[in-house]
């Protein structure tokens, strides 16, 4: 999927004036800011501000980007899945210390006609974490930071059910300890 990037708003124009004239430019531009989460997520161009992304910031400002140039077929999908070591080596022993073989986790990335695409680093692949799915949304680009979370949430009070020495902050903290292990 591919298309020329018109000058309809304010993600497209952040765009053409960094030279990046089409979609594939822009997810390959993405795809390269490194992972780091944001100042303000709120603000969908936070990663132009401040030149690193999440998985959710990253892909948000490409469903923007595709719904500015009439590309309403580009969704992004919130996927929870079972965050690991294998996937994720570096939290391995957070993980160890909690006595988890995973936590689930939410991403953030695109459906196109069927496809999925993971832009969140030059080497992700949907491929990486698609046996890993526990759960998949379609959401809006403006809805990563509060609605994101209530659906995460919600599936850990689920989750926990058969962990019954945790609660819901305890859980919440130790995914916060995997998000920085994997920023580190």
């Amino acid at each position: 999927m591919n298309f020329e990037i018109e000058n309809n708003g304010e993600v497209s124009k952040e765009f053409l004036n960094l030279g990046i004239s089409n979609f594939k430019e822009a997810c390959n531009y993405i795809s390269q800011i490194q992972y780091k989460r944001n100042s303000n997520k709120n603000d969908v161009l936070c990663i132009f501000k401040d030149k690193v992304g999440t998985c959710s910031t990253k892909h948000s400002i490409l469903r923007k980007l595709a719904l500015e140039n009439n590309h309403q077929e580009i969704k992004l999908i919130l996927g929870i899945f079972k965050m690991d070591k294998d996937y994720a080596p570096k939290i391995k022993s957070t993980l160890s210390q909690n006595q988890l073989n995973y936590i689930p986790e939410a991403h953030n990335y695109l459906k196109i006609e069927n496809q999925c695409f993971d832009f969140t680093k030059p080497d992700s692949k949907y491929s990486d974490f698609e046996n890993k799915l526990l759960e998949e949304h379609e959401i809006e680009f403006d809805q990563i930071n509060e609605h994101k979370i209530e659906i995460h949430k919600n599936y850990l009070r689920n989750w926990i059910i058969n962990y019954p020495r945790f609660d819901l902050d305890t859980i919440w903290k130790i995914r916060e300890k995997c998000i920085s292990d994997l920023q580190n």
